[in-house]
């Protein structure tokens, strides 16, 4: 208990601290039991795959969405990724499960806790912990209006006079909302919307609740938890209210119980910022999150195929260095939001990004702009299907096309050094959908369809859904059998800009990973070793220094006799 207790004092004083402590350790000796045999075996491995997705992406009408979801993976994909994310499931007032009314409920219209733990028979589970802010609808805040305590200390009020404009702000929203309570007007911080308001842990009472809410979703299952928007939990006028110290330390406590009372949980911060500030969130390696959003990767991975030209690409995936085995990155090209562009600045030109921008919007896509300290606005998302954004504006393309080129983007991400995590949509291969975004006027809609289970199935029969799914699907269960693709196998990234290649290599076991990220064919000029095993291509091509228009291939070097144990 003395990391916790140091951490206690850090954030809280001296005075506070000896109390704060009693009540965690009484909150960690009451979940005791959540400790399993999972703390003695590795936390990830190169079988670890996470599928992304939202409890009612897959709907049957008269049934729970949970359990047609649940009933749809365990058919198709049991045995392809080995972790469900089910994105937030909890009773929720907008953003699409990101206001959330109750921390500890399911959502009645996709099911119950039952539900939901009956996806742990056959997946690793990732739950949301969106603590950095409530829905105005919860019944916190509703105490909070009527001063009760203890939670009229779980907000921050703000005086509107107050010097705000050194925040960094992630939206074009005002940072504070007023709200009428029984002691009359207050302004509280609402860093994403006025529907979002977010929670004060200098309370240590919010503190302590948090901590069971964390507790309280290992009891139900989770394995892995995703800290949403984690960066901005600590506000103090005159900085930038973002990766404060005390935002460290939260997380490095929130670490610490549960090191002890649920050691087999994996903490994944997501912070969609630039790279530098992302990777803080590792701390020392062994203090903080054991995974970190990898944001800067899908930008980087798009502007690549934009551009035919891996050369930036491959000049910062050879920095992806972790400061432990116990830490790695969590890889992703597509998700519920759209693809962030802050990770990608001081890696991109401004003039990059804005080309970037440029050609989502003529591929049908949107670009959402927050508001920057000097009263600006800068693009911060491209909103649009990943597999549509790789395309070529004006151009006629077939779905065969489509589906090589955004295989080769996915097998890159599979490739490099991390957890990967597929978003249902790209395992399935869907588009853009736009009527989406006409019925709920929100960019973001446009990668959030809801599909049917019987329409799905058919689907997956043929066309551009059958070609996507079953390359993917091959590719998975090819990385899931090799010890090279471990999260921590040494990785070296070379390109002669047209192509890309990843060497990665664990334990005496090697594979070299080579993409062309171009519509033409490239002589590489290079041979691979005379004893060597294609695992996969995408063309079925097995003369290696030739390369057809967005190939990708894998292939398995001789294991060396004298390897390391």
């Amino acid at each position: 208990m003395n990391l916790i207790s140091s951490l206690a004092e850090l954030i809280y004083g001296d005075a506070d601290s000896a109390e704060i402590v009693e009540r965690i350790t009484q909150l960690i000796a009451k979940y005791a039991s959540l400790a399993n045999s999972r703390d003695k075996k590795p936390l990830f491995d190169h079988s670890d795959a996470i599928l992304i997705t939202y409890g009612d992406m897959i709907q049957t009408e008269g049934e729970p969405p949970l359990q047609t979801l649940r009933k749809f993976l365990v058919k198709h994909v049991a045995g392809i990724v080995k972790g469900v994310h089910i994105l937030p499931f909890y009773p929720y007032s907008s953003d699409d499960g990101f206001s959330v009314i109750d921390y500890l409920q399911v959502d009645p219209a996709l099911g119950e806790w039952e539900d939901v733990e009956a996806f742990s028979d056959d997946f690793r589970l990732m739950f949301d912990a969106v603590i950095n802010h409530i829905s105005q609808h919860s019944d916190w805040f509703q105490a909070f209006k009527r001063c009760e305590q203890p939670y009229r200390d779980y907000f921050k009020v703000v005086d509107p006079s107050a010097d705000l404009s050194a925040v960094f702000r992630p939206r074009a929203l005002p940072l504070l909302t007023p709200v009428e309570t029984v002691d009359g007007t207050k302004y509280v911080w609402t860093t994403f919307s006025d529907d979002q308001i977010d929670l004060n842990y200098e309370s240590a009472d919010l503190l302590l609740e948090i901590l069971r809410v964390l507790l309280e979703y290992v009891k139900h299952g989770a394995e892995l938890i995703r800290l949403d928007a984690i960066a901005f939990m600590w506000k103090h006028a005159g900085t930038r209210c973002i990766h404060l110290p005390q935002t460290h330390a939260l997380i490095q406590l929130m670490r610490a119980v549960l090191n002890q009372a649920a050691p087999q949980v994996v903490l994944v911060t997501e912070t969609n910022v630039p790279h530098h500030e992302n990777i803080s969130y590792f701390g020392d390696g062994t203090n903080e999150a054991q995974m970190v959003y990898n944001f800067s990767l899908p930008p980087l991975l798009l502007h690549t195929f934009h551009t035919g030209d891996a050369t930036i690409l491959s000049k910062w995936a050879n920095t992806l260095d972790t400061p432990s085995d116990q830490t790695t990155f969590f890889n992703f090209c597509a998700s519920h939001d759209g693809i962030g562009v802050t990770p990608a600045r001081g890696l991109l030109s401004d003039a990059e990004i804005e080309a970037m921008a440029q050609r989502v919007e003529a591929l049908g896509g949107f670009v959402s702009y927050k508001t920057n300290s000097d009263g600006s606005q800068s693009a911060y998302e491209l909103n649009i299907n990943y597999l549509d954004a790789l395309g070529t504006p004006g151009a006629d393309e077939d779905d065969e096309l489509r589906a090589r080129r955004f295989l080769c983007s996915q097998a890159i991400m599979l490739a490099l050094r991390g957890v990967p995590g597929i978003y249902f949509h790209s395992l399935f291969g869907s588009r853009s959908w736009h009527e989406g975004v006409q019925q709920t006027g929100r960019n973001r809609t446009i990668n959030r369809e809801k599909l049917q289970y019987d329409r799905l199935e058919q689907e997956l029969t043929n066309g551009l859904r059958k070609q996507v799914f079953a390359g993917l699907s091959e590719m998975l269960q090819v990385r899931s059998a090799e010890p090279a693709f471990h999260p921590n196998a040494s990785q070296h990234v070379q390109t002669g800009g047209m192509f890309l290649t990843i060497e990665r290599e664990y334990q005496g076991d090697k594979i070299t990973c080579i993409f062309n990220v171009t519509n033409k064919g490239w002589h590489l000029g290079w041979m691979p070793p005379s004893e060597h095993i294609t695992l996969f291509s995408l063309t079925g091509n097995t003369v290696i220094d030739w390369l057809q228009p967005y190939d990708a291939i894998w292939f398995k070097h001789a294991r060396r006799d004298d390897a390391s144990p």
